[in-house]
């Protein structure tokens, strides 16, 4: 379980190709992680990855075809930025909100425009996602936990402030790049609460 709030960004510093599927090696940058354990979770652009080694400054992990296929981390080259977020610990703050790791489908920058001292961005969606998009709820883009602005039939805008300009891959990002998209857990379950009405 994660918070969409980034503790670092760090890099791709190898992808190996095993059997069909991947094994990323990425660099952790500022990441706390002193008290790194084999087999935790650490979410990377918003999906959850169990790290299988790792020494002071980097971690390995395993990436399946399925994961490959539906986020974006298929097409990550080496040296590309990745928002990093260890896994909440009981007794954290909780200042984003409830992030599982889980992308729901891949979206896309569609529009960067200022506005005073932060930005206001656009992004596409999946159709089948946007339902469970609502003005002045939460979604996870990349991992990063952010407040909707707007949503239509088409996607949903954001305001970045300088502070998650600066501290996620956002700064990096132009139009037409691909992002991971989590809807929030509450708009899932009371969606599908409503699709079950009736059931005996």
């Amino acid at each position: 379980m994660f918070t969409g709030l980034i503790q670092a960004v760090g890099t791709l510093s190898h992808r190996e190709s095993r059997g069909g599927d991947v094994r990323l090696r990425i660099a952790v940058g500022d990441l706390p992680f002193a008290d790194a354990e084999l087999g935790e979770s650490i979410a990377c652009n918003g999906v959850c990855l169990t790290v299988v080694t790792f020494d002071h400054a980097h971690f390995d992990a395993d990436v399946s075809t399925e994961t490959l296929a539906r986020t974006t981390l298929g097409a990550l080259a080496p040296g590309a930025a990745i928002n990093l977020e260890r896994a909440l610990r009981v007794g954290d703050r909780m200042g984003g909100h409830i992030v599982s790791g889980h992308v729901d489908g891949v979206g896309a920058v569609h529009a960067v425009t200022d506005d005073a001292r932060g930005q206001r961005w656009r992004f596409s969606a999946p159709r089948a996602l946007l339902r469970y998009v609502a003005e002045k709820g939460s979604i996870a883009v990349e991992g990063v936990s952010l407040t909707v602005n707007a949503v239509d039939d088409a996607g949903f805008e954001v305001m970045l402030v300088p502070h998650t300009l600066a501290h996620t891959g956002f700064g990096a990002m132009a139009p037409g790049a691909p992002v991971n998209l989590e809807i929030d857990t509450v708009a899932r379950y009371v969606a599908r609460l409503q699709e079950t009405e009736g059931w005996t």
